[in-house]
């Protein structure tokens, strides 16, 4: 039983964590960064990183455990999207989304249009 509420702590904290980071924002970024989170969850594409293809809710995943590794330096939504959904900090390559239907393109591009998308609509 111990090891079921352990496992529950650590989920818990972990999200706990990335509410903490995301607060450090300022609200109005808040928003367009829960907006992008929510448009890659929603999105139905495929997210390729380092030559694999993960599907939107991996690639949520991925992202959210990059910014709270690199919320220190994000002061910004053009930055969370640099820090959190551009390219491999290992290998430098740049991530790409692959839509039903559409070309495939960087990440970085593809959240940089929705945010310029979703800021026109406000």
């Amino acid at each position: 039983m111990s090891k079921y509420l352990f496992i529950i702590s650590v989920i818990i904290c972990n999200v706990a964590m990335f509410d903490v980071a995301l607060a450090d924002l300022p609200p109005d970024q808040l928003k367009e960064v829960n907006h992008l989170i929510d448009y890659v969850k929603d999105s139905h594409c495929i997210i390729n990183r380092n030559g694999s293809n993960y599907p939107a809710n991996e690639g949520v995943s991925h992202i959210k455990r990059k910014y709270d590794y690199f919320s220190d330096n994000i002061n910004s939504s053009e930055d969370f999207i640099e820090y959190s959904a551009s390219k491999s900090t290992m290998s430098g390559n740049y991530y790409t989304v692959t839509c039903p239907g559409k070309e495939t393109v960087k990440t970085r591009d593809w959240l940089l249009a929705e945010l310029k998308r979703f800021r026109s609509k406000q």
